[in-house]
């Protein structure tokens, strides 16, 4: 691990020479990737020389416990207890930092939450997860672009698409895919029996034009006119779009925008998530976030978390984790929840590698 570690940093000087060169300033597309391969690294070789400073104060303090004066070797004793925890939590966090990186990390995210079983009741959670991804989004100062929807005439989304834009976006959401199961009383439930209800929920990475390319001859457009909750005419032109991938048989409808272009770019740029998140599927037999697993058939026994409103509690099943705080989870403050799952996927990616 250390050789690597010392490659690793040999490598990050040698970038940060390039950078100051002045000839490459002039090359904007070089400058960015050279740039962007410092910044990858820069986390991990600041991990290291770090680790390195622990170790020499280390070996400097042992030297010290040779010494003939008591309360020097005490002291020394001291600060050897503090500086080997230091260098164990050192080399914890390198050894995440020296796994392999997931190449979508840093991209942006189509966000797909759909009502699953449960009806309208179903409908209305999918509407407040919508709120609590974009509450999460907001505090993290990302940006949140509605693509397509399908809402309800009591307020609820049958579906709702959004792009959501910002650093890391991917590399925190990539979890949150699957069912997820509310239990609460309905509003419009007299006698205050809880019903069970369940949303899905699938996150995918947004594809480059320059990853997926999409042949025009292999797209059937059809136009026809809006509409919204209970049939009202949205507006009285074919604005909104349906494409279809011939080849693959997806189909995208997008009516939230007026204008048919912008109907257009928007369903285009979801079915290029799916077409690239198809793509991985088929290259990458380890990738187990797989849209089909996530969104499974909406029942509600195929959850991956419990929202259970009269305990105000969040359960994720998968790492068996349950948070007293409900109100707080439901109003964007999904911190907690997602960094115990990246921790959970760390540990287990550790354990693979031995």
């Amino acid at each position: 691990m250390i050789e690597k570690l010392a490659e690793v940093e040999k490598r990050y000087e040698q970038l940060e020479q390039m950078l100051s060169d002045p000839q490459l300033l002039g090359q904007q597309k070089e400058y960015s990737r050279v740039a962007k391969e410092r910044a990858e690294l820069e986390e991990l070789v600041s991990c290291y020389r770090e680790w390195k400073r622990t170790e020499q104060e280390i070996e400097e303090n042992r030297e010290l416990l040779k010494e003939k004066d008591e309360a020097l070797r005490e002291l020394a004793k001291e600060e050897l207890s503090a500086l080997r925890e230091k260098k164990e939590e050192l080399e914890s966090r390198v050894k995440i930092l020296l796994l392999p990186k997931d190449p979508n990390d840093n991209k942006n995210v189509i966000l797909e939450i759909r009502a699953g079983t449960g009806g309208e009741e179903a409908a209305l959670f999918a509407a407040a997860l919508f709120r609590m991804y974009s509450r999460y989004a907001e505090s993290r100062r990302w940006r949140v672009e509605v693509m397509s929807s399908n809402p309800t005439g009591l307020g609820g989304f049958k579906e709702i698409i959004t792009l959501i834009e910002g650093r890391g976006a991917y590399s925190r959401l990539k979890f949150e895919g699957g069912v997820h199961r509310v239990q609460r009383v309905p509003a419009t439930e007299a006698s205050g029996r809880i019903h069970t209800s369940a949303v899905t929920v699938a996150v995918l990475p947004e594809a480059d034009e320059v990853e997926v390319e999409i042949d025009p001859k292999d797209l059937r457009i059809d136009v026809f006119r809006s509409s919204g909750p209970g049939g009202q005419s949205v507006n009285t032109t074919d604005s909104a779009v349906r494409v279809t991938h011939l080849p693959t048989g997806l189909v995208v409808s997008c009516q939230d925008e007026k204008s048919q272009h912008k109907n257009k770019a928007k369903g285009l740029k979801i079915l290029r998530a799916r077409l690239l998140e198809k793509k991985q599927q088929e290259q990458r037999s380890e990738i187990a976030a797989t849209r089909r697993l996530m969104v499974g058939s909406g029942d509600r026994s195929e959850r991956i978390r419990t929202y259970n409103f009269p305990q105000g509690r969040v359960t994720d099943h998968r790492i068996n984790l349950t948070l007293y705080k409900l109100d707080r989870i439901v109003e964007g403050e999904l911190d907690e929840v997602v960094e115990a799952l990246i921790t959970h996927h760390q540990a287990e990616a550790l354990q693979a590698t031995g």
